[in-house]
């Protein structure tokens, strides 16, 4: 890798940033307006990573979820989730998918935007559906989408294997997962320094990363980064150690493919699902303290992070109508409906 991503000063994800990113949400929309998202996703050992995914989509504002799951777990899961719906997925073992009607069935479903990996067993099955989902065939204009967890690991198993994708991606690893993928990639461990508490090696790794892979990566951790092949690099001020709890990856997964199907593009979605997630985990953070966050506390909040981002936004676009500059038209804003001026 080139180290390209050492000369750009890495962009904060702020609220501001993050408040203009927010898609439409048209007053008259309705399901399929906002997005269809399918998740593949999911074993018995890890029913919770797809669930979390799917609760996690429907809260970041997705119109419409369908988990894929092997067929023999199917009814497990249809169990579980109340709003998803549920697509089995052919096997020729138990719970091991037959990747060659499997990927059939994946790509001839009607969504708008994926989510492949979270919970997924570890198989040579599952690494053959994931590659062929990514290397979406004779597909013009295939959706994007948030790869993670087993699909990361399956692909670091070959030498190149960023050659194969064809579709739009997000790469959420975490620090081991990306060092596994940039492994494969002729990168050695340790090479760009310390890539857990050293942010400039971190921001500097994921942009060269992205340049060389051709795909959004998100490395996730304290300051999580958001790298894009071509759009730069851009960094989220959450230091949080109470995120670092079992499954709240799979909650950024869901958000960040939610709001792919609802329209954003790659680095867009990662940039504003990163912000999300991390605003989130800060409103727990600050009614329970550092430890003891789980997962499936963050989904909720995910709501309610997004309606504070709308209604700075609503300010924000109140004052331009008026004709002030934005901090003019944010006091004027405040002084109009009460709420305290942001810094």
């Amino acid at each position: 890798m080139s180290g390209h991503g050492r000369d750009a000063a890495p962009a904060p994800i702020d609220e501001r940033v993050a408040a203009a990113l927010l898609p439409p949400r048209p007053a008259r929309g309705h399901k399929g307006t906002f997005g269809k998202l399918l998740v593949v996703a999911g074993s018995l050992d890890y029913a919770g990573a797809a669930l979390l995914v799917c609760r996690a989509a429907g809260r970041a504002g997705a119109g419409l979820v369908t988990l894929a799951v092997p067929e023999s777990l199917q009814p497990l899961f249809a169990a579980k989730v109340e709003e998803a719906t549920t697509m089995a997925l052919p096997e020729d073992d138990v719970e091991e998918v037959d990747p060659e009607p499997a990927l059939a069935m994946v790509l001839d479903h009607d969504h708008d935007a994926l989510v492949i990996g979270p919970g997924l067993r570890a198989a040579l099955a599952t690494g053959d559906l994931v590659r062929g989902i990514l290397a979406v065939g004779g597909d013009p204009d295939p959706a994007p989408a948030v790869v993670d967890a087993e699909a990361l690991r399956s692909l670091a198993s070959e030498d190149g294997w960023w050659e194969g994708i064809r579709r739009p991606s997000v790469l959420t690893p975490h620090t081991g997962e990306f060092a596994r993928l940039r492994s494969a990639s002729g990168v050695e461990p340790g090479a760009d320094g310390d890539l857990i508490d050293d942010d400039d090696a971190r921001a500097a790794a994921a942009s060269d990363a992205a340049r060389a892979w051709g795909q959004v990566v998100v490395l996730k951790g304290a300051r999580t980064v958001v790298a894009s092949p071509d759009a730069g690099v851009a960094v989220a001020p959450f230091e949080n150690p109470a995120l670092a709890s079992g499954g709240t990856g799979d909650v950024l997964a869901g958000t960040i493919g939610a709001l792919l199907a609802q329209g954003l593009a790659p680095y867009d979605a990662a940039r504003l699902g990163v912000h999300l997630h991390g605003a989130a985990g800060e409103a727990v953070r600050h009614r329970i303290g550092d430890a003891g966050l789980l997962a499936s506390d963050l989904p909720l909040e995910i709501v309610l992070a997004r309606r504070r981002l709308q209604e700075r936004a609503d300010r924000e676009a109140r004052g331009a109508r008026i004709g002030f500059g934005a901090e003019g038209g944010r006091r004027e804003a405040a002084a109009q409906d009460g709420t305290p001026r942001e810094a």
